[in-house]
Parts: C-alpha cells; sequence; structure tokens
C-alpha cells in the first residue's frame, strides 16, 4: 500500500479502511488512490471515527476530480457497519477548504461548489468509466493474444466463456476488472458477447483492427496522464518515482529515460 505515514488504531478496523479506500479509483487513471500515493494517512479510534488524508499532484488538480476521490472515498468507509464519524482531510489544494467542508457536511458538488460547478459530475463520471472499460478492455486482448489465443477464437466468446477461460492469475484479475465495467455499455449476462465496442454492439472480426487502434489511442492517453500526474507527485513531494508493478506503461519511458537506463522489456 501506498499510504505515507504511519497509520494508528487498532489494526484489523484500519486494514478495513484501507481495502475500502483501495477500492476507490481516480476517476481519470482508472488506479486506486492508494496505489497512486494519494492517501496521505487513516487513523482509526476506539469510538469507529475514522480520519483520512489525502493529495493530489498538483495544487490546481480539477475541482471536480478532486470531489469525486473525496466523495468515493468517504462512501466506501462509510459502508463498514462500525464506523462513526468520518473526517476526510485534502490537503494543500486550491479547493481544500470547500472540498473537506463539503464531506464534513454531506454536501454535493453542485451544493459545494454553487454557481463555480461546471457540468454534471455523474456525467464526468461516466465519460471517464467509459475510457477505464476501454483500457481494460484492451488488456484483457492483449493478454488473451500473448496466451495464444487467437483473433476469432477471442471474438466469439461470451462473458461466460471468457469467466471460463483457463488463465494465469493476472489474467483473471485483468478479467475480473474489465467485466466490472462490462454493464456499464449494455446487457451483460453470461450469454452476451465479452467484446463489445462503446455502443455496446460485439466487436467483429470486421470491425475489430480499427475497434482495438482506437483502444489503443485511448489507453496511450491514459498511461500519459497517469505518468504526468506521477511525475508532477513525486517532484511535488521530493520523492521517488514508483518502480513498475506490471506491464511497461509510458511512467518506465519517463523514467528509463531520465534515468540514462534502457526501457525493461
Amino acid at each position: 500500500m501506498s499510504y505515507l505515514v504511519p497509520v494508528t488504531g487498532e489494526g484489523g478496523r484500519v486494514s478495513e479502511v484501507l481495502a475500502r479506500l483501495a477500492r476507490v479509483d481516480d476517476p481519470e487513471l482508472d488506479e486506486s488512490v492508494l496505489d497512486l500515493g494519494f492517501v496521505t494517512g487513516v487513523g482509526v479510534d476506539d469510538a469507529g471515527a475514522v480520519d483520512i488524508g489525502f493529495r493530489l499532484p498538483t495544487y490546481w488538480c480539477a475541482a471536480n476530480f478532486a470531489f469525486l476521490m473525496a466523495d468515493d472515498m468517504r462512501r466506501e468507509v462509510a459502508s463498514l457497519p462500525w464506523v462513526g464519524r468520518i473526517r476526510l482531510e485534502l490537503g494543500d489544494h486550491m479547493y481544500a477548504e470547500t472540498i473537506n467542508r463539503a464531506m464534513a457536511s454531506g454536501q454535493s458538488f453542485q451544493e459545494a461548489f454553487a454557481e463555480e460547478a461546471d457540468g454534471n459530475l455523474e456525467a464526468v463520471r461516466h465519460i471517464f468509466a467509459l475510457k477505464a472499460f476501454q483500457r481494460r478492455q484492451l488488456a484483457v486482448l492483449n493478454h488473451l493474444s500473448g496466451a495464444g489465443h487467437d483473433e476469432a477464437a477471442i471474438l466469439s466468446l461470451s462473458i461466460g466463456g471468457l469467466r471460463s477461460v483457463d488463465l494465469r492469475p493476472e489474467g483473471a484479475r485483468l478479467v475480473a476488472r474489465y467485466l466490472a465495467r462490462r454493464s456499464l455499455v449494455g446487457p451483460a449476462g453470461d450469454a452476451d458477447p465479452a467484446f463489445v465496442n462503446e455502443r455496446g454492439d460485439a466487436v467483429t472480426p470486421a470491425s475489430f483492427a480499427a475497434h482495438r487502434r482506437d483502444l489503443r489511442r485511448v489507453t496511450v492517453n491514459v498511461e500519459f496522464n497517469g505518468a504526468l500526474c506521477r511525475g508532477l507527485l513525486a517532484a511535488r513531494f521530493g520523492e521517488a518515482l514508483p518502480e513498475p508493478a506490471r506491464e511497461p506503461t509510458l511512467l518506465d519511458f519517463v523514467r528509463g529515460r531520465a534515468g540514462g537506463r534502457p526501457i525493461p522489456a
């Protein structure tokens, strides 16, 4: 886990809080706020009060993204039956006071920002959830191809069939993450096609090449933003860039160039 200061409180309850926070993703980057290093501390007292500190890569990170993450953290932790008061504190951000006050009082984004609120927050959430769906789909397609499955067999898979494919643990994890977003674009029963486009239409051999190019474009943009955010966070707080946890991304390119060493294969 990537929280930055020692947690306080009884270990079992702290672990429960951390498990809930691990389920909260940055809406743009589709990565856990814990893995990104955004959580700066967690405290739990005997009465079930929870304190959570978090930070963002820059002072001016978008208010809607900051609010979404704060609200998702609050909701996830509040779902634990023993939790009483939650105090969530965003630090060193241009809208920290507004967001922290909203979290304490249960205000919505519109209530907290009034005339400054720009657009529907749920619409923003949907746009980036769709990008996450596309990125996760490409990860599964690449894994299946790398495991030796041919294109026709992959595209013929139903959701139930995809679940039953014998994959390494990493492949099973990618499938589970992808299927968690599959219902975003249409029916997601076991008999429904595993691989569909953003409109919910099944991907066919004829459309596959263009579809995969679209997925790659989305993925490159997301990974570039992720690399940028990690770099900004590390520079802002004087920390080392994290080592890659999975397959090489643009972050590895940034690290390799900066360090004058080869990019990992």
